[in-house]
């Protein structure tokens, strides 16, 4: 019998590995669609802010009792699941508990600290949910945000109850091993006065007492089966699903951007154009070779001819920006900080990547049903985000500076703004008066630049 279990779990463990690398290698090439850039500068800095926003949590404490709760979450999940490779190893050799003979002491310390976690990931779960189906937080309803449709609804159900089950397998998977424990039943037995009642799972035996020895090794081997292939299972799903940011919100942090908040990043080679043509000179590098004052290379980090000014699909955008998409969580901190979105504007910034993301997935659906040179009709503006979603970003950056791992809708917004106006000449008729003001008075409005002050002498007529 345990030969058989050890194959049925190898042949699991193989399935689901290949399965997940097969995923990661679509996701990977969907990102990779992305235009090139350089975010491997500043090294040391990127690492601290990857420890203080993805490893840290640092933004989630915005809202001290969510953050909490999530940390709860976020610690259950890393440290349950080192629990796994002792499961793992189990399954393949066909053992029971393999450490804990050989780390007596610490074995019983680490199952009560996991199931302690597991016990706070239970009740935080439940809580989530009641906040998203019956206290009804309004950043998660449809009816304020057209966005959350049925699926990503049902996405988020889903992924809190299986981490409910998860943990009630868990729990009482311990329960019942240690009433076999208890009873010196088989290889059970044989760590009775080794391994002890764990924290939280020895108020859970008065359920099995009743339980003869036969349901209770069959209750005991279904609960180990389905935490561990609940966990298998959850982690195919999660590459479909919004907490595919428990995977990709550390890299998504660290390649994040690291200039100043409000500074916005200029196309090279308009730049550059724009330089020429004003007469200004490009400096000289200490390798000879020309740059502008910024210290960049003429088209050191562009094409010799431009392709496309701004983006109209997912081609068109850079490789963070598909990164981005695929990390978003759904969370809705972003829409809810937007002003434009408060007054009533079309623009939700949580839409504009989850739009991206659906987008980079129809084309990954097209590879795999019509092959790798698969095109279609489509574009991710137009088809997916609207001109009116654009227009109305105020880009004040608190979409930004409200994401949890550092996420950036403007940046895709701003592209897809270009592409309108510079390839399209399609800019709304007060943009190009704002456009003509600033070419002709240096400022965006009508009046010549020596009466910008005549206010003031309004001010001291009055005086």
């Amino acid at each position: 019998m345990e030969i058989i279990q050890q194959i049925l779990f190898v042949a699991a463990l193989t399935a689901v590995a290949w399965y997940i690398s097969k995923r990661v290698r679509l996701i990977s090439r969907a990102i990779k669609l992305g235009r090139p850039e350089n975010r491997y500068d500043h090294a040391d800095e990127r690492l601290k802010t990857m420890l203080l926003v993805a490893f840290g949590q640092k933004k989630m404490f915005t809202n001290l009792l969510v953050g909490l709760m999530h940390f709860v979450i976020y610690a259950g999940f890393i440290i349950i699941n080192i629990e796994i490779l002792e499961i793992i190893l189990d399954g393949v050799l066909g053992t029971h508990r393999l450490f804990a003979p050989y780390i007596t002491p610490v074995y019983s310390i680490l199952i009560d600290v996991f199931e302690l976690l597991a016990f706070g990931v239970l009740i935080v779960c439940i809580v989530f949910l009641c906040r998203r189906f019956v206290a009804r937080v309004a950043r998660f309803q449809q009816e304020r945000h057209r966005e959350m449709t049925e699926w990503p609804r049902k996405d988020a159900a889903i992924i809190l109850i299986a981490e409910i089950l998860l943990m009630i397998a868990f729990l009482t998977w311990n329960a019942s091993d240690s009433v076999l424990r208890d009873r010196g039943v088989g290889h059970y037995g044989e760590l009775r006065g080794i391994v002890p009642d764990f924290l939280i799972s020895q108020y859970l035996k008065p359920l099995f007492t009743s339980f003869s020895d036969t349901g209770l090794i069959a209750y005991e081997r279904t609960a180990w089966w389905l935490h561990i292939l609940g966990i298998l299972a959850f982690a195919i799903y999660v590459t479909y699903s919004k907490h595919l940011h428990i995977a990709l919100g550390f890299p998504n942090v660290y390649f994040s951007d690291l200039q100043p908040k409000g500074e916005m990043q200029n196309m090279p080679e308009i730049t550059k154009e724009v330089q020429l043509a004003l007469g200004i000179p490009l400096s000289t590098n200490a390798d000879g070779s020309q740059a502008n004052d910024n210290g960049e290379q003429p088209g050191a980090d562009s094409p010799a001819e431009i392709g496309r000014f701004g983006a109209k699909d997912v081609y068109d955008l850079k490789w963070i920006n598909l990164m981005n998409a695929y990390s978003c969580t759904e969370c809705g901190r972003c829409t809810s900080a937007c002003p434009a979105n408060i007054t009533g504007k079309k623009l939700s910034p949580r839409k504009i990547m989850m739009d991206t993301r659906d987008r980079l997935e129809d084309i990954r659906r097209g590879w795999q049903a019509n092959g790798d040179d698969y095109k279609d009709d489509k574009s991710l503006l137009g088809d997916y985000i609207t001109v009116e979603e654009i227009n109305a970003c105020t880009t004040c950056q608190a979409c930004i500076n409200a994401c949890p791992i550092n996420i950036n809708p403007l940046d895709i917004i701003l592209q897809l703004r270009r592409y309108r106006v510079m390839e399209e000449s399609q800019a709304p008729a007060s943009w190009n008066a704002m456009f003509s003001n600033i070419e002709n008075n240096m400022a965006p409005w009508k009046f010549s630049p020596s009466d910008r002050f005549n206010w003031a002498d309004q001010v001291n007529e009055v005086k």
